[in-house]
């Protein structure tokens, strides 16, 4: 009976056995069609490799000094091994070897012989790593550095050998082919921590972390813009930043330091990829892009015929949004926009105004029903007069300051019914004749109407708004409020918000601006002033590298930050981007001087040659 047992157990295990050798393992898919050792190289299904190990270090290990290689273009596996050594078994072999370097001193010294600064060298070495390691400051580690590159034919690998061999060699570190050991040294720059050559060195701790290759991050990705050249490896920073959680960005740079030029370049490129763009313009920067691709731009201004009225209601409401919330948010962006027209509204004038704005939509028979939206909206004249016939003081105090908006001064720009649209892909909405009073007032109208517009556009399709010189919003709490619920609420609209401001410190220090930063998945740091450098670098967690780095910039250099990595950037644009896109004063007064002909030259006839 126990024989039989046994030869059934055998059966079965055999049976298994041949079972499993006909299961697909892991091992069969990762395996390659050929393997071909050779002395000098491998061939892995049609492609070659080479492994190559470092057998000598110099004596001064720079920080980072493989940045380079690993920055290659190039496929390459590299593989480090680490050993440590215990301090307390290395010290007798220190004071061994270092006993027989000074009897060597001495036994030359007897003799006569002049000096030996190699072995000079080595005694002071050996006894300086005694004394650390004594204190206990550092510890000895032995280190293994490998490398296998692949290339399609035997000339491409002899090119990449000769060039990796050189780079190291220009930094004293010196390599060898694994020859005869090729597969050995393949399978040492496999993930699998197993070390078959075994060509070690001795290292200490600070030399030792000098190896460790600080990569820098790309960011370059399959769909998207070319928003620069990441200038730690050369690489190009292609990106989309409607693929981040939201698409807003805010670029922060001292004047003169390239920012509404990357701006503009980036514009330029999003166009060419269906994307409508609008911008507010407070120094008629974009005039010049918007004639180049077709753009409207819209001057809004005292003597514009072109007017927009801040009593609009938004059309084509949302099917979730009932009468009476469009109404509800449209009084409460009008409230806004006067108060900061009255520079502030005092917690008893606000009910007054409320009060006297339902009273305005009432006479023009506009109430909570969607169907009365299709009537005419009322003027800031009949807000003003509305305030004036009620009788609490309060209200016609109001009255009397909103007067020069109707009457006086600033009449006409507030108070006419709209006659602008947003129908083409590249808006510029441009405020630089508006006088300095009225700038915070005319971009708060703008992006009120904008966000009116954007909301309830029937088509969802993506959008870009720029707001030059955001510090003016942030100005008074009314407009600062509105604009970080603007960066807030974007994201639902397929709309990416886009800050830019030289005055960091007006910005930064305002809590609604540091939370338009937080909502803000992309930023673009330029040259920073030494005054502002530090607030930036507390909001945005710099390292003192790069603080140095964006005070020593130059035009059109920085960091670019998309979601949870950052890279230093710079901007580049293609001969025609720059024609386009350029503000240089110097640069246009070239170009001006290219395009006219000379004084009198149109004027010449001709030369035939008869």
């Amino acid at each position: 009976m126990v024989d039989l047992d046994l030869k059934s157990i055998r059966a079965r295990m055999e049976v298994s056995e041949e079972y499993r050798k006909g299961l697909v393992s892991l091992q069969d898919i990762l395996a390659p069609a050929e393997f071909i050792v050779n002395p000098n190289l491998l061939q892995i299904s049609g492609r070659l490799a080479r492994v190559l190990f470092v057998f000598t270090y110099p004596r001064y290990l720079q920080t980072n000094w493989l940045s380079p290689l690993i920055n290659y273009d190039i496929q390459m596996d590299v593989s480090m091994f680490v050993y440590p050594l215990e301090s307390f078994e290395v010290m007798p072999r220190l004071t061994k070897k270092s006993t027989q370097l000074e009897s060597s001193r001495r036994i030359e010294q007897e003799k006569g012989m002049i000096r030996s600064p190699e072995l000079e060298t080595a005694i002071g070495d050996i006894e300086e790593l005694r004394d650390v390691l004594q204190r206990g400051e550092l510890r000895l580690f032995q280190y293994a550095l490998y490398f296998t590159i692949y290339g399609r034919t035997v000339e491409e690998l002899d090119v990449l050998t000769k060039q990796l061999e050189s780079s190291l060699g220009g930094m004293l570190a010196y390599t060898k082919q694994a020859l005869l050991q090729m597969e050995d040294g393949f399978t040492s720059c496999l993930p699998i921590c197993e070390d078959l050559l075994e060509i070690k060195r001795n290292l200490d701790t600070a030399s030792l972390s000098t190896t460790f290759p600080f990569v820098s991050s790309t960011l370059s990705s399959d769909e998207g813009i070319l928003y620069g050249i990441n200038r730690h490896n050369n690489s190009l920073i292609i990106f989309d930043r409607f693929t981040l959680e939201n698409a807003n960005s805010t670029v922060f740079a001292k004047a003169g330091a390239g920012k509404s030029y990357a701006v503009k370049l980036e514009i330029l490129r999003y166009l060419m990829l269906g994307v409508d763009v609008i911008v507010v313009d407070p120094e008629n920067e974009y005039q010049k892009l918007c004639e180049a691709v077709g753009g409207v731009n819209l001057n809004i201004s005292l003597t514009s015929h072109q007017r927009i009225n801040p009593f609009d209601l938004a059309r084509g409401v949302q099917e979730e949004e009932e009468g009476e919330d469009v109404l509800r948010a449209t009084i409460t962006g009008v409230k806004g926009l006067i108060g900061v027209m009255l520079g502030g509204i005092k917690p008893e004038e606000d009910g007054v105004i409320e009060k006297a704005l339902y009273e305005t939509y009432s006479l023009k028979d506009i109430t909570a029903d969607p169907q009365s939206h299709e009537n005419p909206p009322p003027l800031m004249s009949d807000f003003v007069n509305v305030l004036s016939n009620m009788s609490m003081p309060a209200a016609q105090n109001l009255g009397l300051r909103l007067q020069k908006y109707t009457t006086g001064t600033f009449a006409g720009l507030f108070n006419q019914p709209t006659n602008i649209k947003l129908d083409r892909d590249f808006v510029v909405f441009s405020i630089r004749d508006l006088e300095d009073e009225l700038r915070p007032v005319g971009m708060y109208m703008v992006l009120s109407f904008i966000w009116n517009m954007v909301r309830h556009r029937e088509e969802m399709k993506p959008r870009v708004l720029v707001i030059d010189e955001a510090w003016w919003l942030m100005k008074f709490p009314d407009s600062a409020n509105y604009l970080y619920t603007f960066a807030k609420r974007a994201r639902k609209y397929y709309l990416g918000l886009t800050i830019i401001t030289q005055d960091v410190e007006d910005f930064l220090e305002s809590s609604q601006g540091r939370a338009v930063i937080n909502n803000s998945s992309l930023q673009l740091l330029l040259k920073q002033s030494p005054a502002s450098i530090d607030k930036v670098a507390e909001v945005f967690h710099l390292t003192e590298g790069e603080k140095f780095m964006l005070l020593e910039s130059n035009v059109g250099q920085g960091l670019f930050f998309a979601g949870h990595s950052h890279v230093a950037i710079e901007i580049v644009a293609s001969y025609t981007e720059d024609q386009i896109i350029t503000t240089s004063p110097k640069q246009l007064l070239e170009m001006q001087k290219t395009v006219q002909p000379a004084k009198g030259e149109e004027e010449q006839e001709p030369k035939t040659g008869v």
